[in-house]
């Protein structure tokens, strides 16, 4: 019974501690998640890039989450590999530092984290305070999971069985290793794993020898969690994950290597250290694979085009690589194969939408001639995206689909017809508005920018939320991506009551440029709509979306 108790007590707090640090992550990326891109694609140095990854790292408290960031920037083209694999050194060095944090016995913060948290997330109506409030209360709830975890060690701390463990463990270094590996794999935190690690060497329950192995492989393990989950991703995209990973792993693998293959080092200069040692060793390690490998960011590039080749692709007319459909005509007859090819379509065809609306605003503030032709251009492989969706869905044999499979056809053929629609918004209507905006040379007022530029940067954050939505089919993201639709409502009614206020005061440049700007928020407003139009579907089928907002039963007067 105690090795019941003691499985179900380490399992409990190893999932409030999973649970606690994705909801620090969940509040951070709602709350400033869309600037996160502008953090990472606006550098142009090794040393720039790594130091962004470090900043992303330690405030999401997840390197893998950094990764995965990286490679959905490189996959549309917004980052290079050097830069790619310098930002993710970076962010492994930021996530070692953030351990260094909550390592520290922090339990009297707890219930003023509660407090302060549980308020703002149920009290309060705003939603950054909201966020702001889930982030306080996972914080406090990674404290109280390491108080668990200290706890459901201690009754067996001094029996046969966790010494015999700790024993081997600390004998069979390759062993640990690969255990450490595993389960930062499996609990998809580097983070949640070497807390655990250095909490279990704080209360002795294992030698130091025994938790520096598992850290080793924990940091090995880390690097394979953005591997697969950028497993949908082109090959292309995914080079850096794949080089982090060598070098992440023959550093850890060599440094493991060195320290039990010498002779006498354990008990000459690690003899009886503990758990905030571990610490500094892990920071040590990661500083170290950041000096040595931040210079090779550029020279790995060429060998890893060589050993990770780009997957043949289609032609076009012109000779050029071109994208291959994911739509297979010989998949019509089975309804689980075609709607999954449609969906993966829109998938692509969302990707398009984002190339087109990432540099947007550049067509206004840098007078960018080249960006609105970019976005014209982009915009016909929109159109050709939803042709081919288009003649997909009219073919599909009828008599093999159930009613259901038919109206999630039609869902996503009516989420394709919007996708277009976003695209000849910005195709269309805000190309003509930058043409207009610079031949007139009107420029936007510095709070008329930053109010553009923040609105901007919550509809790209929706669009990768409805990226989510089109993938998961989850309920919670649907009503936060409704949520979110609202949000830029009233974000574009605020910018518009501060513009007219400029406008009394008489600001020039808030004159020159008043029609751009009310222009562009209209354009806004709707572009985001459309996209927000893939959550409808899913809130409509669990009833949660209103059929109309209309008062039908109106009482008589008297």
């Amino acid at each position: 019974m105690a090795i019941v108790e003691l499985l179900l007590n380490l399992s409990g707090a190893i999932f409030l501690l999973l649970f606690a640090v994705r909801q620090v992550r969940t509040g951070i990326e709602r709350a400033h998640g869309a600037s996160f891109q502008r953090m990472i694609t606006q550098q142009n140095s090794l040393i720039g890039a790594s130091g962004s990854g470090l900043i992303l790292a330690s405030i999401l408290q997840s390197s893998a989450a950094v990764g995965l960031l990286v490679t959905g920037f490189a996959a549309n083209g917004f980052v290079g590999f050097p830069i790619a694999l310098a930002t993710i050194l970076g962010a492994d060095l930021g996530s070692a530092l953030i351990i260094q944090v909550l390592s520290f016995r922090l339990d009297w913060l707890v219930p003023l984290l509660l407090t302060i948290g549980g308020w703002f997330f149920v009290k309060t109506i705003s939603r950054k305070l909201r966020q702001y409030g889930r982030i306080l209360l996972g914080v406090a709830f990674i404290l109280i999971s390491l108080q668990f975890l200290r706890q459901a060690v201690v009754p067996i701390r001094d029996s046969d069985f966790l010494p015999a463990i700790a024993s081997y463990l600390a004998s069979d270094f390759i062993t640990a290793y690969m255990i450490g590996a595993f389960l930062a794999l499996i609990m998809h935190s580097s983070v949640a794993t070497i807390l655990m690690c250095v909490t279990l060497v704080q209360v002795n329950s294992i030698p130091f020898e025994a938790g520096l192995s598992l850290v080793l492989g924990a940091n090995f393990g880390s690097a394979l969690i953005p591997i697969w989950l950028s497993r949908g991703f082109d090959i292309a995209s995914r080079r850096p994950v794949f080089a982090n990973l060598f070098l992440r792993g023959a550093w850890s693998f060599v440094i493991l290597l060195a320290l039990n293959l010498l002779p006498g080092f354990w008990h000459e200069s690690l003899q009886g250290a503990g758990a905030q040692t571990l610490v500094f060793a892990h920071i040590a390690f990661n500083v170290s694979l950041l000096v040595l490998a931040l210079p090779l960011c550029r020279t790995l590039e060429p060998i890893f085009e060589l050993t990770l080749p780009d997957r043949d692709t289609e032609t076009d007319q012109d000779g050029q690589a071109g994208y291959q459909s994911c739509l297979d005509p010989d998949d019509m007859e089975h309804p689980p194969k075609a709607l999954a090819n449609l969906k993966r379509e829109l998938l692509h065809m969302m990707s398009i939408i984002d190339r087109m609306f990432t540099p947007v605003l550049s067509a206004f503030i840098h007078d960018n001639q080249m960006v609105v032709q970019e976005i014209r251009d982009v915009d016909k492989e929109v159109n050709a995206c939803f042709d081919g969706i288009r003649d997909y869905v009219s073919h599909l044999p009828k008599e093999h689909y159930s009613k259901e499979q038919s109206k999630l056809a039609r869902d996503m053929l009516e989420f394709a017809i919007r996708l277009e629609t976003a695209g000849d918004v910005l195709a269309k209507r805000v190309s003509d508005l930058a043409e207009e905006a610079q031949q007139e040379n009107s420029n936007f007022s510095q709070a008329g920018q930053e109010e553009l530029a923040h609105l901007h940067d919550l509809i790209s954050n929706n669009l990768r939320l409805a990226n989510n939505v089109l993938i998961s089919d989850d309920l919670e993201c649907a009503r936060l991506l409704s949520l979110e639709k609202s949000e830029i409502k009233r974000l574009e009614r605020k910018s518009r009551k501060r513009h007219l206020k400029r406008l009394e005061k008489g600001l020039i440049e808030s004159i020159s440029s008043s029609n751009a700007h009310l222009e562009l928020l209209r354009a806004f407003r709707e572009f985001n709509s459309h996209i927000c139009a893939v959550a409808y579907p899913i809130l409509y089928k669990h009833g949660q979306l209103l059929e109309t907002r209309l008062i039908h039963n109106i009482p008589e007067k008297a």
